[in-house]
């Protein structure tokens, strides 16, 4: 197994690619940096790296939007180290002409920097085509790496239509592996091909230059596998059967979430991956494996079940878990649910009166409630009967038809509330799953307390059910993951964790995640902390990650730190308001002390237990914030370059200190 440190407990630290700051290194990181981060880890103690998703990503900042599951993100290539580079002087000085120019930026502008870089790649392409394309590498690599054709090709359309999603392309948004052959083979467009090929060669031979050095000095590089696919992706566009496209992977609601997530991505169609002998997934952990040592399978619940909702939904308030055993009409009959009652539950019951004030509130009338098309002019609702209640009708599929409709806000507000108000969610053959919140549904105050009672031990029978299905289908799908490498693969199982989650892992060997602020022992009065000896041996203890705040932020601007610090590091008292370098090195070396193999912090908890290290502002040393797009996102960088870290003893010694967990 290429993870050797599986009897030992380690601590290791979780940093972004693109973070990574060394002394003359362009604006973002790039594959080499990894190297002077070993010898750092090395000097420090640690004994671990983990990255966020390196794939390429186009023009989005998003390391978990990739444009395929396979390439890797040029965006990462030092060029300057290239061999083609160094007929090209004047490109690698404009390129550090442009670090100089934003070396002491805290964050880096993504798509600008992603522009110059290809720019660069393109005039050192462009001016040594000849010779690379006569390189017998090239070839070789083509040989090695079959998916990088159809990616090839996907890249040089995107571009040639305005880098839109394939949706939006004037052809072959639905092709044929017989047509991307075509197109591959097209003379004329060989060279432009190649260009994507090469890049891909020259991220492939950084990236695992640098993977070797790590695992030489005795660390190991942690990648990270997002389950999902973003739509607009190469694999996707060309591998239409193995996704199931009339459906959006999500989150349900939750105490963060009101209306749930929608990813946007498409779920998997697993009957046809199996099919295939899931050859779409054993060959992507087998490309990972040729640079990591151990690997982060991200949602791993989505093995299990993953929750989905129709793609006219923009949210994630109707979704449903796929799979999920459902009821069928049959059976709600039989509870004494007539088609009638049927009706009222599975679909949204608009009452007049408030219809008529929401218009009334938006200076509209029930004319404007209608959808233009072909077939002419068509209204929203349909009355039903002699009675003051309204039904959608057919015409409105879900949310994103409401917002098409560019209603203002109070009028698009109540319709949506209005669309989603129901106790039961009809799928397709005529059966139903529970809504989220059913209970909060206006039909459901109109059932009897018998009537609630009925349904609610129909939905729990299910459930029961349900555990099983997904039991054998995580089982089933993660064996194919851990069978298909010699990698540690390690799950994020965080989030409404089935029952049948942390048996299945610990069955196969998958190290789940404990995040130590979310750690507490729900079902007890006052909810405790759970003890750190508690943590499951075969975890990852993780301070903070991609998507939290960090240790000190969420100490300070959020709620918690008496309990918490009364739970893992009782000697704080009192417990200061600040998390202060001396209280962070304390927090962090009491929970490097929990019984988990692995212990993670990312470089800003590790940065935080300095003076001088820290940042002035913990707000600032977020990564991500979900459910938002903004330009901050995925732009963390260091402040210090990594030589500073080196010399800075005192910052070694401390975090040496912290990943001594003996």
């Amino acid at each position: 197994m290429k993870y050797s440190a599986s009897k030992v407990k380690i601590a290791g630290v979780a940093i972004p690619l693109s973070g990574i700051r060394t002394k003359g290194s362009w604006c973002t990181g790039e594959y080499p940096d990894l190297v002077p981060l070993a010898a750092l880890c090395a000097g420090s103690g640690l004994k671990l790296i983990q990255l966020l998703p390196i794939n390429d990503s186009g023009g989005q900042s998003s390391p978990y939007s990739a444009l395929s599951a396979f390439a890797l993100h040029p965006l990462y290539i030092r060029v300057a180290d290239l061999a083609e580079a160094a007929a090209f002087p004047a490109v690698s000085a404009s390129l550090a002409a442009y670090a100089a120019k934003h070396q002491r930026d805290a964050r880096f502008s993504y798509r600008d920097a992603y522009r110059v870089k290809m720019d660069a790649l393109r005039a050192v392409f462009d001016g040594s085509k000849e010779s690379i394309t006569a390189n017998p590498e090239l070839q070789e690599f083509i040989a090695a790496h079959p998916w990088v054709k159809t990616y090839a090709v996907y890249k040089r359309l995107k571009k040639n239509n305005g880098d839109r999603s394939w949706r939006d392309w004037h052809s072959y948004r639905d092709p044929t592996a017989t047509a991307i052959a075509t197109l591959w083979n097209d003379p004329a467009m060989k060279e432009e091909h190649l260009f994507y090929v090469w890049m891909q060669l020259r991220c492939a031979g950084q990236c695992a230059a640098a993977s070797t050095a790590i695992r030489d000095s005795g660390i190991t590089l942690l990648g990270d596998l997002p389950i999902l696919m973003n739509d607009d992706s190469a694999d996707v566009w060309s591998n239409r059967q193995y996704f199931t496209m009339n459906l959006r992977a999500g989150a349900p609601p939750d105490m963060f979430s009101h209306y749930g997530q929608n990813w946007g991505f498409p779920v998997y169609n697993w009957e046809k991956q199996e099919a295939d002998d899931f050859s779409f997934w054993k060959n992507r952990v087998a490309e990972a494996s040729a640079y990591y040592s151990a690997y982060r399978i991200d949602h791993v619940l989505g093995f299990f079940r993953i929750w989905a909702m129709s793609e006219f939904e923009s949210d994630g308030y109707l979704g449903h878990f796929h799979p999920e055993i459902s009821i069928a009409s049959e059976e709600l009959r039989a509870c004494g649910f007539t088609p009638e009652r049927l009706r009222w539950l599975s679909l949204p019951h608009v009452r007049g009166s408030e219809l008529r004030a929401a218009l009334e509130n938006s200076a509209r009338v029930m004319s404007d409630l209608t959808i233009s098309g072909e077939s002419g002019t068509v209204p929203m609702f349909e009355r039903l009967g002699s009675e003051d209640l309204y039904l959608f009708t057919s015409i409105v599929r879900g949310t994103l038809d409401i917002d098409a409709r560019g209603f203002p806000g109070i009028l698009a507000d109540f319709l949506k509330h209005a669309w989603r108000d129901r106790v039961l969610q009809p799928l397709e053959g005529n059966s139903f799953v529970p809504t989220w919140r059913h209970s909060e549904a206006y039909a459901w105050a109109s059932l009897s307390v018998d009537e609630q009672g009925r349904l609610e031990r129909l939905f729990s029978e299910k459930q029961v059910k349900n555990g099983i299905l997904w039991a054998e289908r995580g089982k089933k799908l993660l064996a194919v993951l851990v069978g298909a490498s010699d990698m540690l693969a390690c799950a994020e199982d965080l989030g409404a964790v089935p029952d049948c989650v942390p048996a299945v892992l610990a069955e196969l060997g998958i190290p789940g995640l404990k995040i130590p602020r979310w750690s507490r022992l729900w079902n007890k009065d006052g909810q405790p902390y759970e003890s750190l000896s508690d943590f499951r041996q075969g975890s990852v203890c993780a301070v903070s990650v991609h998507d939290t705040s960090t240790l000190r932020e969420w100490w300070e601007f959020e709620e918690g730190r008496n309990g918490f610090a009364a739970a893992y590091c009782p000697e704080l008292r009192p417990v200061p308001e600040k998390l202060d370098a001396k209280t962070a090195f304390a927090m962090l070396r009491a929970l490097a002390r929990s019984a988990s193999s692995i212990f993670v912090a990312q470089m800003q908890d590790y940065l935080d237990v300095s003076d001088t290290l820290r940042s002035v502002d913990p707000r600032d040393d977020r990564v991500n914030i979900p459910g938002t797009q903004t330009d901050i996102n995925w732009t963390w960088r260091m402040r210090w370059s990594l030589e500073d870290l080196l010399a800075d003893k005192n910052w070694v010694k401390a975090i040496a200190q912290i990943a001594d967990r003996t």
